[in-house]
């Protein structure tokens, strides 16, 4: 396996994200622009890709309990 092929195994693209968050590809990129949500990423080229256990970090950080 070479390792292009591994890097990409565990990695989503910016589209495969933001469907996985259950937002708009557009919104991923301007929080990536803007660093609203440092969620980390790895670019080549003009691609972008986010491991899933990066998307399930941030989506645990966002979680909230309330209390009665």
């Amino acid at each position: 396996m070479t390792h292009a092929i591994s890097f990409l195994k565990d990695r989503l693209s910016n589209k495969e994200a933001a469907e996985y968050l259950g937002i708009k590809s557009e919104t991923l990129d301007i929080w990536r622009s803007v660093n609203r949500h440092p969620i980390p990423f790895a670019k080549i080229g003009r691609r972008v890709f986010y491991r899933k256990s990066d998307l399930d970090a941030f989506i645990d950080s966002r979680t909230q309990t309330r209390t009665a």
